[in-house]
């Protein structure tokens, strides 16, 4: 919070989205006065374009342009020769391009006016879309501009250049966003309503989308590294980043496509899966609902965040130098800042997500050990809801910050891959790291799941419930966990479904605009955003599915089937069982008579 706070108090990303004068005015609002600065303060809600008043002539000093900048309404379309030009250009399009305490009826009257207004003659020129500036047209000039513009993109250090990346991005990424969030909700309903027609359907599409998306990264690889025009900094970033990518990529495609056709046989046992699966949702609707909640809170929080990050690029000083102009210099030690709050984003995003499992999973096992099953608890969700900010945020906070530790040295891997690309051996020992650290987090997101449903049980603390959850799983049978770990492969082909779809949208949005954007970054943005929508909306299938199959654990271990003791299952998850995991023979011959409505038995023990 103090990082945030002091990001959004020193730091003016508008700065960036808009651009600014030399006078410290920021094009496009209205300003406050910079003292020592008598040209600052101006109204510049109209004036949202840049203009250099000696645009044919730049020089760069120290990553600013030496030129003089004003902010302008329009920028001039046609060659202006004379001071009379200038005048007539002011009163027909309202744009002003003299020092602001010119009045325009002084054009041509003031002996200064020479000094005061751009060098004769101004040229044609053009507002460029991502730095809002006055483009000159003239092939000299425009030589002449982008020269000096690539200059200084290519020193800007690899934190602004992304930044700059994100924000002409920015339009694109929040519909990509939108898109992923239709995906994931069709995929919500496809689930509730699975059949074999429908996951057949789904492992199609997600082959074609995961070929698909690697042939077109392979592509635009290929594409860039030969286009002889490649001479910006981000255009060589792009290039590294599309390699690497579809490297990944490719890697992930064959790993899939050989679990597909591994588990292909048991695709009718998901279909059951999923039957009683939403047999229970169907029970607990508002379940369907958790999702949306928390897509929101997590649209907030990303919303914070980027603003926040923002602000961090442009925290600096602003000083007044002799001539009124005004000068931003940046603050020692923001890219540690930032860093720090990438950390941020991933441990909150995988807190919001884990407080959506820990909802559900109350909500499940209330459901469950209900005995009464044509008349489920009231409002299971709320009283889940309320019982997690009572007692159980402190589990929530613990078993994501176990991932966010998995997931930093997978991004320190990744950075230190691009840096030692040309070491073969090194570049084989880091993807063999990466690998086993992205193997460690699914399972440590697996062993989240049933410490946060060990928690709704008992009502112990992560570290308690973690080694319960670890002892009734380890006496269960280990093909029962053959079946909810097939289940979760399935939803993870619907995130990776959501995931291709978006990101191949993103490739075919980004790639139409190229220049001076790090857009490999903001795709990458676009993918974690879409991957966290698609396991946001998903794992409500998912959590309920591993927490019935706990329940169910825990429920064969306490109760024997017989009048004194009845299971709390149904007959129907009980018959699924049996047959898909051919259970042993002391359990086949356990009675399995389904109890009655308000029977009484024993209520579930704490575990040890």
């Amino acid at each position: 919070m103090f990082i945030s706070g002091y990001a959004v108090m020193a730091g003016a990303a508008e700065r960036l989205v808009l651009g600014y004068d030399s006078f410290g005015n920021i094009c496009g609002r209205k300003n406050t006065p910079v003292k020592g600065a008598p040209l600052s303060g101006q109204d510049m809600t109209n004036k949202k374009y840049v203009f250099f008043l000696n645009s044919c002539s730049l020089e760069m000093q120290s990553l600013k342009i030496s030129s003089l900048s004003l902010c302008v309404s329009s920028c001039p379309q046609e060659q202006l020769n004379s001071l009379e030009d200038l005048q007539s250009f002011a009163r027909n399009n309202g744009s002003f391009l003299c020092l602001y305490n010119l009045n325009v009826s002084s054009y041509t009257l003031n002996p200064k006016a020479a000094q005061l207004c751009p060098t004769l003659p101004v040229p044609p020129s053009k507002s460029f879309p991502l730095f809002n500036r006055c483009v000159p047209q003239n092939p000299e000039c425009y030589s002449k501009y982008a020269s000096i513009l690539i200059s200084m993109v290519n020193e800007m250090d690899v934190f602004h250049r992304i930044l700059s990346g994100i924000l002409a991005g920015r339009a694109t990424v929040i519909g990509l966003s939108v898109l992923a969030l239709a995906f994931s909700f069709i995929l919500v309903l496809a689930f509730r309503y699975i059949r074999t027609l429908l996951v057949h359907t789904l492992i199609a599409l997600v082959v074609f989308g995961l070929l698909f998306v690697s042939g077109v990264l392979w592509w635009l690889h290929y594409d860039y590294r030969n286009d002889p025009s490649a001479e910006l900094e981000t255009e060589k970033e792009n290039i590294k980043f599309l390699l690497g990518y579809a490297i990944f990529s490719t890697i992930v495609t064959v790993v899939l496509l050989f679990l597909i056709f591994a588990l292909r046989k048991r695709l009718q046992f998901a279909v059951q899966l999923f039957r009683i699966v939403g047999k229970i949702i169907g029970r607990i609707p508002f379940l369907l609902f958790q999702p949306l909640w928390t897509f929101l809170i997590l649209l907030v929080f990303w919303v914070f965040w980027v603003a926040v990050l923002l602000s961090l690029g442009t925290a600096g000083t602003v000083q007044s130098t002799s001539g009124g102009q005004v000068e931003y210099r940046a603050l020692s030690g923001i890219c540690y800042m930032a860093w720090y709050h990438f950390v941020g984003l991933i441990w909150t995003s995988e807190f919001i997500l884990a407080c959506q499992q820990m909802v559900i999973a109350g909500a499940v096992v209330t459901c469950y050990f209900n005995r009464n099953k044509s008349s489920p608890p009231p409002h299971p969700v709320l009283s889940s809801i309320s019982v997690l900010f009572c007692y159980h945020l402190g589990t929530a906070v613990k078993g994501s910050f176990l991932i966010t530790i998995l997931r930093i040295p997978r991004i320190v891997l990744l950075y230190l891959y691009n840096i030692l690309n040309q070491k073969k051996n090194a570049k084989c020992l880091f993807k063999c790291c990466f690998c086993w650290f992205c193997c460690q987090e699914s399972c440590l997101r697996y062993f989240n799941q049933h410490a946060y449903t060990t928690t709704a049980i008992n009502g112990t603390n992560f570290c308690t419930s973690a080694k319960d959850a670890d002892c009734i799983l380890a006496r269960s049978s280990a093909k029962l966990a053959s079946i909810s770990c097939f289940g979760d492969f399935l939803l993870f082909l619907g995130k990776v479904f959501v995931v291709c779809f978006t990101v191949f949208g993103g490739l075919m949005a980004f790639n139409y605009h190229r220049e001076l954007q790090a857009w490999v970054v903001p795709l990458l943005l676009v993918g974690f955003f879409a991957y966290l929508m698609s396991h946001s909306f998903l794992s409500v299938f998912e959590v309920t599915a591993d927490a019935m199959f706990l329940c169910f654990a825990i429920d064969m271990e306490t109760n024997d089937g017989t009048a004194d003791k009845p299971y709390f299952m149904d007959q129907e998850l009980l018959t699924f069982v049996s047959q898909s995991n051919k259970l042993t023979e002391g359990q086949k011959h356990r009675s399995t008579r389904p109890f009655q409505d308000n029977e009484d038995g024993t209520e579930l023990q704490p575990m040890v």
